[in-house]
């Protein structure tokens, strides 16, 4: 059985309700019924089994299993990444924050209903200011999300889809638990953990990581098309990677600590977004 924890807020300490009590409501409230709806069809699966393998094979739980209190991006990305929430996302909706961390970066003068946050590691989640809820779970070793079809008007991916190894099913989920007309926003940039990211991924250029995405869009019946936003940085002197000065390699030391180096000073962004049915 999957365990939500509830994330109480310090400055609001009568705002949050266990998840039990939740579903208690739930259930008592006769008149308005919660709709459900299966997990999207699944048309055509976009990665081959090479395509979806590690350089670390081992259990994702293992990986994360120590709280890593840093922020994988630079504020630019976090700045185009809040204003688009800002743009995108309605005041009083209900949101789930999937492989989410101890960072929130939805936009801190926007009132959500309830914003419900996934991921790996608790104590990270656990100091997520905006989560009323988080649930701990591997989607590489069980894809379903444990919440009722049409449940939630926003779904968030950020710099995270390069680790799931099945994301044709993970995306199938989400559509279920979408509401018709509900907004998934996927942004990633061009750093990862590299032994932790799969070989299609890994591998590619940023071109093929966007066409990437949109193909796990296109894959799953009833996302509306998909649309790409992107925001680069000026090129840099030289224009390619850092200069690998180091005796063993500057980038090849990073690499083993799981980091990949950007080849400029700041990081560019990458967003796709489609909507469950149609977009509003």
């Amino acid at each position: 059985m999957l365990t939500f924890h509830p994330n109480p807020k310090p400055c609001h300490p009568f705002k949050t309700r266990s998840f039990s009590s939740r579903i208690a409501n739930t259930i008592n409230e006769k008149n308005e019924p919660k709709q459900s709806s299966s997990a999207g069809k699944i048309k055509r699966l976009v990665l081959t089994q090479e395509g979806r393998t590690k350089l670390n094979a081992y259990p994702d739980r293992e990986f994360y299993a120590y709280p890593r209190f840093v922020t994988h991006v630079d504020g630019g990305f976090i700045s185009t990444l809040t204003d688009l929430y800002r743009e995108r996302l309605n005041p009083g909706s209900e949101i789930l924050d999937l492989m989410s961390s101890w960072v929130s970066h939805l936009p801190k003068e926007v009132e959500y209903k309830r914003v419900v946050g996934h991921g790996l590691n608790a104590q990270e989640l656990a100091k997520n200011p905006r989560l009323d809820y988080f649930f701990v779970k591997d989607l590489n070793e069980d894809q379903k999300l444990e919440s009722d079809g049409c449940s939630f008007d926003a779904v968030l991916c950020t710099v995270s889809v390069q680790y799931l190894q099945y994301p044709e099913k993970v995306f199938a989920e989400v559509f279920r638990v979408l509401r018709p007309g509900g907004v998934f926003i996927v942004s990633f940039s061009n750093r990862l953990f590299y032994e932790k990211a799969i070989s299609a991924w890994r591998d590619g250029t940023a071109y093929s990581r966007v066409q990437l995405v949109l193909q796990y869009f296109k894959c799953v019946e009833g996302f509306t098309q998909p649309e790409t936003i992107r925001k680069l940085p000026a090129a840099t002197t030289g224009g390619g990677a850092q200069e690998d000065k180091g005796p063993l390699g500057w980038d090849w030391i990073m690499r083993s600590l799981g980091i990949l180096l950007s080849g400029s000073d700041s990081d560019p962004f990458y967003a796709v977004i489609a909507y469950k049915n149609f977009k509003p």
